[in-house]
């Protein structure tokens, strides 16, 4: 374990020898980034290998003393760190491989392939920290990679656009999350993770911090994971090339959110309030995400949509309790929701670059491999028996069953519904019938490049899910990963649990069959003729971008435009400027005074007497 640094060091070294030397190096140093990334994944087995075999471990050494505290930098790896190294470098290790093929030509690929590396770089180390600032500065780098990507073509204003306002949307949250940290040092006198949560756990941190920083801490979590009303930055952040999306959306930016409400889990059980407002907020996501899913043509924002609805189903389980089951379904969710956008990238670079999915039709003969991987990917987005999702899925129904009630199992069977409804309906428009389009016609299967990394996602994304299983030794991912009040707990069959999210499941994909086996997606034609209202409010995403340009343009724009008057006139030309001018103008005065000239000495001399003459006989 005394190694796992390593993974987030070979990464970033890797980017600033590519940043470096990319330029005098074979395809930009690309094999560099990747060679990297995937002794990244080789290290990870020995280190998850003395995991098992030790315990969890810390290790750390002094970095500077500010005062009173002392900062340390070092590690902690635990089942949590161990199942999030693994998702992270080969989910990455994948994307990488793909982009060769995706980016092939691009004249900037050195520059796209160091950020891939910082970006790994920055998810191992936030996921390795064991102090909230170590956290923190690798939370940010996270953001900064992010940014980096989104806007890589940053020649097209909608990239540009759609990079600021992801960077702007998370760092809004980012603040709240610096402030609950804060919060935490200021009754604590440490950011070290375990010392803050053995006094919180011995009563040395009154109830009022600790709901204060729980709920600023899961906003910072709600930015990163897109959350309601912070999700309008992830279908835009589309504008970036596929591959980082698949690593935005499975591994990176967005699990980061879900991670960080895992790992404060010893907080958060001490707070219930909190947790019930991350249950209320998973819930509203989960059936916002899928809801809109469900009208959206473009592609990838249909992924997008869909990414929101599986975080938001992710943080119900959470704030249900069930923290096992939230990492459990990030898990999953990662490997499944990847191999899907790799497979629409596959699309979208046979389609030449079109993402509009009513311009397709009829690529299940033409991309034979695509369609496989893709199809099965689906199937476990929906949740079907026995692919990965399945079991994640249910084990969050069985949390929200179990610590919710009744309402709020219904409420996200609702979410369960949508979900095979929209994904039925994109499988459909894009694989099933006759081409709509020239580009439909002529598409053919992607470089053998592209083709093996979803191959390879194919496995862990359809068979992950058995880890829930106990068999031999293993006696199941509850209990090699858990959290208080849970404790360690075999996988629990609940018949009420997988008949009814079975059934839902199953019902909306044969509807979805029936309904969207059509060529352009009728059933849509027929709710916007006969609901037009309806439509038109899920068309323009419930209006929350509109909300908010608003009030950017009414509010933020207007109130920094009197602000920034003020700061002109007032702080600068009064405050700054004002003391010169009275200085000049002082100077300009005084010069009458001090001339040099001996007859304007005598005149002076001679009027002051005259005023003093005038002064005593009139006062007399």
């Amino acid at each position: 374990m005394e190694w796992a640094w390593l993974l987030p060091a070979v990464c970033a070294g890797a980017c600033g020898l590519v940043v470096l030397c990319g330029r005098r190096l074979p395809n930009q140093g690309a094999w560099i980034a990747i060679a990297a990334i995937a002794a990244a994944f080789a290290l990870f087995w020995p280190v998850t290998s003395d995991l098992v075999s030790n315990g969890p471990s810390s290790f750390s050494r002094v970095w500077f003393d500010a005062g009173e505290t002392r900062l340390r930098l070092g590690m902690t790896i635990d089942q949590l760190t161990i199942v999030m190294l693994g998702l992270v470098t080969s989910v990455a290790l994948a994307v990488q491989v793909f982009s060769l093929g995706y980016m092939k030509g691009d004249p900037r690929i050195g520059w796209y392939f160091s950020a891939h590396s910082l970006f790994a770089a920055a998810m191992l180390a936030l996921v390795l920290a064991d102090n909230l600032l170590v956290f923190y500065v690798a939370w940010e780098l996270v953001g900064l990679c992010s940014y980096l990507l989104i806007g890589f073509w940053y020649e097209k204003h909608s990239a540009a656009e759609a990079a600021k306002k992801a960077f702007v949307t998370t760092r809004i949250a980012d603040v709240a999350l610096l402030a609950g940290i804060l919060t935490l040092y200021k009754v604590t006198g440490t950011l070290e993770l375990s010392a803050i949560f053995e006094m919180a756990h011995a009563g040395e941190i009154s109830h009022t911090a600790m709901n204060l920083s729980a709920t600023l801490i899961f906003i910072g979590a709600m930015g990163k994971s897109a959350q309601v009303p912070f999700h309008v930055w992830l279908p835009d952040a589309m504008e970036g090339p596929t591959p980082v999306s698949a690593l935005i959306h499975a591994a990176t930016m967005v699990a980061a959110g879900v991670y960080l409400v895992a790992r404060m889990a010893p907080l958060l059980e001490l707070t219930p309030g909190v947790v019930d407002l991350i249950a209320y907020i998973g819930l509203a996501t989960a059936i916002v995400g899928a809801v809109l899913a469900f009208v959206q043509n473009d592609l990838k924002k249909v992924l997008a949509y869909s990414t929101i609805s599986q975080l938001g189903f992710m943080m119900l389980a959470m704030g249900s309790f069930g923290f096992t089951a939230g990492i459990f379904h990030l898990l999953t969710h990662g490997f499944f929701k990847a191999l899907l956008f790799l497979g629409a990238g596959s699309i979208i670079h046979a389609m030449h670059e079109e993402q509009d999915i009513r311009k397709m039709g009829g690529l299940g003969n033409r991309l034979p491999v695509t369609y496989l991987t893709f199809a099965f990917a689906a199937l476990t987005l929906i949740g079907i028996f026995p692919l990965s999702g399945f079991w994640s899925k249910d084990e969050a129904m069985f949390a929200i069953l179990e610590h919710r009630g009744t309402l709020w199992f219904s409420a996200a069977l609702v979410a369960v519904g949508m979900t095979g409804l929209y994904v039925v309906r994109m499988v459909a428009l894009v694989f099933w019938g006759e081409a709509r389009s020239d580009m439909a016609w002529h598409a053919h299967e992607s470089p053998i490049v592209m083709v093996v990394p979803m191959v390879g996602l194919l496995v862990p994304a359809v068979g992950l899910g058995m880890l829930a299983i106990p068999y031999g030794d293993y006696e199941g991912f509850g209990s090699f990963l858990f959290f208080p009040p849970e404790g360690p707990h075999e996988f629990k069959f609940h018949a009420i649990v997988f008949s009814t999210s079975l059934a839902v499941a199953f019902s909306a994909a044969i509807v979805g069959r029936i309904l969207f086996y059509a060529p352009s997606g009728l059933p849509l034609s027929y709710v916007q003729a006969r609901l037009p209202t309806f439509y038109r409010l899920l068309e323009e995403k419930l209006y929350f971008d509109r909300f908010y340009q608003w009030l950017v343009d009414r509010v933020v724009l207007v109130f920094s435009s009197i602000i920034a008057r003020f700061d002109r006139r007032v702080v600068n030309d009064i405050g700054v400027n004002g003391p010169g001018q009275v200085t000049v103008w002082g100077g300009k005065l005084l010069r009458y005074h001090e001339t040099g000239v001996v007859s304007a000495y005598v005149w002076t001399i001679a009027a002051t007497a005259m005023a003093i003459i005038l002064i005593v006989i009139t006062t007399t």
